[in-house]
């Protein structure tokens, strides 16, 4: 396929089988390139000015490589070697650095794409440690545990120098930054969350329905049962209006109302694994994995209105958006 123009805004996909980032035009639905991947690609996410695609590759837990895309010329680059930090799987990129899972390694990472380096890590002490959200002043970062049921709420806050036995400070101690981390728990294989548009709430499920209301500022958390097993993904709207739960087990997608937490529709859409909200479109990407299907849930009308092929097993997607 020939190397298209680049377009202002594009959705990216993953296809674990094909080993490709299908490049699809919102408007047509239409794949216009696919570029390369890695051996095991899980998520891809987009630098601030849409000019590269990053994706990981997992291995369960073994591999150490990001592959970095050139969404300009539609090239592959030289792949980030995240050793020692293992099984790089969640991504977020936010001032300018990215950000990762290490799932191997129970930990998260930022890689500066300036200097071509790691620059700061933070260990979850936690078991697969999946995907990850990083608030925009970067001074928040919040990640699902899978096997150990947790959410851990790391933040960056200032902490004052420990006074010695001696009662006496060392000379220039001062205060500092530095990261603390709150778990909360969750419920065994919660892996996909989302956050609220106004950063008060996080969302997360489990495959046994229990889905969880995180209240970010005071970690307590509200449990009740979806009587959704499976549950995979979950995403909020842009409006945070509704809140949307994929089954990766049963196929069916359920739709809340975030306010009152209510049911307001359920039905079968294919078996979800990913979701990827429009931001500037009322629609919602849901990649049914096993079903070798991307659903495209139209937030009107409450229904599938679209199916896209991109290749066997879609799975993460993201959407890039050129800056000059």
């Amino acid at each position: 396929m020939a190397a298209p123009e680049p377009m202002p805004r594009a959705l990216l996909a993953i296809s674990k089988v094909e080993h490709t980032l299908s490049v699809i035009d919102p408007q047509t639905l239409a794949v216009v390139a696919r570029l390369p991947v890695g051996p095991d690609p899980h998520e891809v996410v987009v630098s601030s000015d849409g000019a590269r695609a990053y994706v990981s590759n997992t291995g369960y837990g073994a591999f150490h490589e990001i592959d970095v895309l050139d969404l300009a010329h539609f090239k592959v680059l030289p792949a980030i070697d995240t050793r020692p930090l293992l099984g790089p799987h969640g991504l977020a990129y936010v001032q300018d650095k990215l950000w990762f899972t290490a799932q191997g390694t129970q930990a998260v990472a930022r890689f500066d794409p300036q200097r071509g380096e790691v620059d700061w890590m933070l260990g979850t002490g936690q078991n697969t440690t999946h995907v990850i959200y990083v608030s925009p002043d970067a001074k928040a970062v919040y990640t699902t545990n899978v096997d150990s049921g947790t959410v851990s709420l790391m933040r960056e806050v200032m902490v004052q120098p420990t006074v010695p036995p001696t009662g006496v400070l060392p000379a220039g101690a001062r205060p500092r930054l530095d990261w603390r981390q709150t778990l909360v728990t969750v419920g065994q294989g919660a892996e996909g969350f989302d956050v609220s548009p106004d950063g008060r709430e996080l969302w997360t499920a489990t495959p046994a329905g229990t889905l969880s209301v995180v209240d970010l500022a005071s970690a307590e958390v509200l449990q009740e049962d979806l009587h959704l097993q499976g549950a995979h993904r979950v995403g909020i709207t842009p409006d945070g209006k509704y809140v949307l739960i994929a089954s990766v087990g049963t196929g069916e997608l359920v739709v809340l109302d975030r306010r009152t937490r209510q049911e307001v529709k359920r039905l079968t859409v294919g078996r979800g694994a990913s979701l990827r909200m429009d931001p500037v479109g009322e629609r919602v990407f849901i990649a049914c994995t096993p079903d070798n299907f991307i659903a495209v849930f139209d937030l009107n009308t409450l229904a599938v209105s679209a199916h896209l092929d991109i290749g066997g097993r879609p799975d993460g997607m993201a959407w890039a958006t050129r800056r000059e």
